[in-house]
């Protein structure tokens, strides 16, 4: 099949990249694809973070594109599905995560020769953070696509919810990342995160953002014994100041070790490698890239009964689920974890579906299911 693939690509860095990277190279051992990005994915005032960009301390798999659309300038819409049209691909795919993109993406798609379908891979339909235009911008993508691919069970809903007449959806999850680089023994990660060899640790891990729940670890943390310790590794899209003042007030502030800042791929497996439990506190959720990098990481993943997430993360399997989004819930099984010695048996079981999750078994469903869909 020959596949064009508009979603963000090298030079942009983060999770969205280091996704279509993977999902790229599995397509290439089967197909022919060629990739299309932005040549501006977000203006500067829209994106909270330091920067969009790779830098040289990145360790990214530079996947050749042709940098093209600019999601602000309606003329590079025109131009970037010419070059797309010319490619003559039997499937375009794209990627949607925030309604943003809705017009450029979507005008594309529109433009589409007769011959390509379009499909696009969802992580949300309906943003955690709502803005003015969401729902025009969502239902004019929406109606320019042939098939859909939803990364959760709450994320098919939302499209449900949204759509005018029923889509051709099909529910796959998150498969593995496997770019990070294999696992250190953990004394080694713990010596380079300069923390305690001793205690139990506990990882919180990727962007800082309100519905991603750090303040309910925080909480939690705050009510744990001296065996414990907390890594806090990745950018805060905002302000940190309330989560600093929230850390000041732990009693045993000292186990808390900050690292307020973008973490590159060449140091991600020394979060990983040093922790016991990944937790992810989220107050909102559809699915999350992190469960991917965790279970890479053989590290099992303590996670919120909120949106998709229990669907990869599986209750005294890979991982736990709480009760609810509250920190005296996540304190609780975070105590549960540990007094029952569940890890070992965790990561027997993360080990077991390592095959089901890799990429090439993701990227032959998305085809299969591409080949029972019709064009609109």
């Amino acid at each position: 099949m020959r596949i064009a693939y508009l979603s963000t690509f090298y030079p942009f860095r983060g999770g969205i990249a280091q996704f279509n990277a993977s999902l790229f190279r599995a397509f290439e051992q089967q197909h022919e694809i060629k990739a299309f990005t932005f040549t501006r994915q977000y203006p500067d005032i829209l994106f909270p973070g330091e920067t969009q960009y790779v830098n040289d301390s990145d360790k990214v798999d530079a996947i050749e594109s042709v940098e093209i659309l600019d999601t602000i300038n309606p003329f590079s819409y025109a131009k970037t599905a010419k070059a797309i049209n010319a490619y003559s691909p039997d499937l375009l795919i794209m990627k949607y995560w925030m309604s943003f993109f809705g017009p450029s993406l979507g005008n594309v798609a529109s433009r589409m020769q007769p011959k390509t379908k379009v499909l696009t891979i969802l992580d949300n339909v309906i943003p955690h953070e709502s803005r003015m235009m969401d729902g025009v911008f969502l239902k004019y993508f929406l109606k320019q696509n042939d098939g859909f691919i939803a990364m959760s069970n709450s994320v098919k809903d939302d499209l449900l919810l949204m759509s005018n007449s029923e889509p051709n959806v099909t529910i796959l999850e998150h498969p593995f990342y496997n770019h990070f680089g294999d696992k250190i023994p953990m004394n080694e990660a713990r010596e380079l995160l300069k923390i305690d060899p001793s205690k139990k640790t506990i990882l919180f891990f990727g962007f800082i953002r309100d519905y991603k729940g750090l303040d309910l670890l925080i909480e939690a943390f705050k009510e744990l014994d001296d065996a414990y310790q907390l890594i806090i590794a990745g950018e805060c899209y905002g302000s940190f100041e309330k989560y600093e003042q929230q850390i000041n007030a732990v009693p045993g502030k000292s186990n808390i070790h900050l690292h307020n800042t973008y973490i590159s791929d060449a140091e991600v497996p020394r979060y990983f490698c040093a922790a016991d439990l990944c937790v992810l506190p989220y107050k909102s959720a559809t699915q999350s890239g992190i469960t991917s990098i965790s279970f890479h990481f053989d590290l099992p993943i303590l996670a919120t009964d909120v949106g998709g997430l229990k669907e990869s993360v599986h209750h005294e399997k890979n991982g736990l689920i709480t009760n609810e989004a509250s920190s005296d819930s996540i304190k609780e099984s975070i105590q549960h974890y540990f007094d029952k010695n569940l890890k070992n048996t965790f990561i027997q079981n993360i080990q077991a579906s390592k095959h089901e999750k890799s990429w090439s078994v993701f990227g032959d469903k998305i085809i299969d299911f591409a080949d029972g869909i019709s064009k609109k």
